[in-house]
């Protein structure tokens, strides 16, 4: 069986941990400056609470990292959110997964074990030297920055004061569970967008990149499809570049090898080759789901773009056996799953500029980034328009009905 965390158990990793590794982390995002999609260190600017109320009892080429610094605050549960949901955010209307009311799915080995609601935020400097300062829970609450929203769906903003002197406030969450291996399944109907934002979803474990990064859901500015990337020790390979040898829909970035210190931080990022799973696409549709399996074949990262949602997910009975091809698959052919990731606690985050967003300011060529930055906002710097355009910033929020993390019992 597996366990079902309601994602939201939003708690950051224990203090001691991530000060133990923080000063080591600071250093990795310095050289990291090659982009690299790694989520562990850039998720400093989290919008975390996405975590939703979670039912007592079982039911039916650019890559970086991200590190964890900050205090933990406790925050009440603000009630029940499932994943079935409709949500109304701006101008636009979405619709979390929904279970069908005729639909007669099979029982799964996959089961919840574990239910979460509550939520922590922190503050802390941000590892991927973003424009970002984290907000603690009272201060975020007061600032607007996260609600449960009547939908019940977590909402996790980026501050939008017209202009700010230096940084930018911005939360983020944690599970405070860990696990190894398993199965996170995250239904959200928004993301952050625009220039300047880096929002990220992943999985993280202890002595980064010891216990190995799986960054779900990434990417920067304008971009359109998700990059998922793994960052691990020396000795985790792909075994192939092609993408049909891979048995994956998406695309490797850059190197074969995944090893955060032989890549300058960058790892092996798979980019997808849906312009709807990422940023304004993902928005426009309403959202999806995103799926990342962990088991003995390896690590994998779906994607389902909402009305493509499986039954089997909206039932809260996952088949993943049944599920077709995944977006980035990386085989335990030459990458044991169990020696290179372990005690992962799952992230959500959103920073600005910082190590990729601001890297790639002036540049084009990527999916959804046709025009730079710096051309479409009059700004020459990522940190100047940060500071100066806080109305920039409204599309720059998670909006998240669900996360579930499964693990198998069987």
């Amino acid at each position: 069986m597996y366990t079902f965390l309601p994602l939201l158990a939003l708690a950051l990793a224990p203090a001691s941990l991530v000060e133990g590794r923080s000063s080591f982390l600071s250093h990795a995002h310095k050289v990291a400056v090659k982009h690299s999609a790694g989520l562990a260190r850039d998720l400093r600017v989290a919008f975390g609470g996405v975590l939703v109320t979670q039912p007592t009892s079982p039911s039916n080429q650019n890559v970086y990292c991200v590190g964890s610094d900050g205090v933990g605050v406790s925050v009440p549960s603000s009630g029940n959110s499932s994943s079935s949901s409709s949500t109304k955010t701006g101008s636009g209307t979405a619709t979390g997964t929904a279970v069908p009311s005729s639909t007669s799915v099979p029982s799964s080995p996959w089961k919840a074990v574990q239910n979460y609601s509550g939520q922590t935020f922190f503050t802390g400097a941000d590892p991927t030297n973003g424009n970002v300062l984290y907000a603690d829970q009272g201060t975020a609450q007061s600032a607007g920055l996260i609600e449960i929203n009547s939908n019940g769906n977590a909402v996790m903003r980026v501050e939008t004061t017209p202009q700010v002197q230096t940084n930018r406030q911005s939360v983020r969450i944690t599970t405070q569970a860990t696990f190894d291996g398993g199965l996170v399944v995250m239904d959200a109907v928004h993301m952050p967008t625009g220039c300047g934002t880096w929002p990220a979803f992943w999985t993280n474990g202890p002595n980064w990149p010891a216990g190995g990064e799986i960054d779900i859901v990434e990417g920067v500015n304008n971009y359109t499809n998700n990059q998922a990337t793994i960052h691990t020790n020396p000795g985790c390979t792909l075994p192939s570049t092609s993408s049909t040898q891979l048995n994956m829909s998406g695309t490797l970035v850059a190197s074969t090898d995944c090893s955060a210190a032989q890549t300058g931080n960058q790892g092996c990022g798979i980019r997808s080759n849906l312009s709807n799973s990422f940023g304004s696409g993902f928005n426009g549709i309403g959202g999806g789901v995103y799926a990342m399996l962990w088991d003995i074949s390896g690590i994998k990262v779906y994607f389902f773009p909402r009305g493509s949602v499986p039954a089997d997910i909206s039932a809260g009975a996952p088949q993943p056996q049944n599920w077709p091809t995944p977006m980035a698959d990386w085989p335990s052919t030459d990458c044991n799953p169990y020696q290179f990731f372990n005690t992962h606690s799952a992230i959500f985050d959103t920073t600005l500029c910082g190590d990729w967003a601001g890297a790639v300011w002036n540049g084009t060529g990527v999916p959804g980034q046709d025009v730079s930055c710096a051309q479409q906002t009059g700004f020459s710097t990522c940190s100047a328009f940060v500071q100066a355009s806080g109305g920039s910033f409204s599309e720059a929020y998670w909006e998240v009905s669900s996360v579930h993390i499964y693990q198998d019992t069987s």
